[in-house]
């Protein structure tokens, strides 16, 4: 089974991480989900995405807000795509979290999502093991048909409602 490594820098990050849980629950990913701090516990940063392809995780996903390092740190020390997911802050709104995730040095990549963007965090992470796992490549291709079929239907509604102006 595919599993994801889900790690955040503090407990009160988990309210953005919970959509990319439900996601890749949805597709049947198994996830792991951890509070490291990039600056608080940096040796069990390193310990953690050293050891990550060890114990069967294939994707980690970093939230983190502020300066945002964590997703880095990981990517630093593994070899498994990283998606880093910034957290809203207060004093910037996220834009501090976004530019220091995706602003990474040369070597170091970190795919990144919007910020608070937790499902889509999730279902990158999904697309990724998707090009591994048939099964989760099929209830992908679903997810996005029945996103398609909403939008028509949607349009049909509104083209109605504008017959009748």
């Amino acid at each position: 089974m595919a599993k994801v490594g889900i790690v955040m820098g503090s407990k009160s990050d988990f309210a953005v991480v919970k959509p990319a849980i439900t996601a890749l629950k949805s597709f049947g990913i198994e996830t792991e989900v951890r509070v490291i701090s990039a600056h608080r516990t940096p040796e069990e940063a390193h310990r953690y995405a050293s050891s990550a392809k060890e114990r069967g995780l294939e994707v980690l996903i970093c939230a983190a807000g502020k300066a945002a390092h964590l997703g880095g740190v990981m990517a630093a020390v593994t070899t498994l795509p990283v998606i880093g997911l910034p957290v809203k802050t207060d004093m910037m709104g996220g834009l501090d979290s976004l530019l220091s995730i995706v602003q990474m040095p040369s070597g170091i990549p970190v795919a990144t999502v919007g910020v608070n963007g937790g499902e889509n965090a999730g279902l990158l992470a999904a697309q990724i093991l998707g090009v591994k796992y048939p099964e989760i490549a099929e209830k992908l291709s679903s997810y996005k048909s029945a996103m398609a079929e909403k939008i028509k239907r949607d349009d049909c509604t509104l083209q109605e409602e504008l017959n009748t102006l």
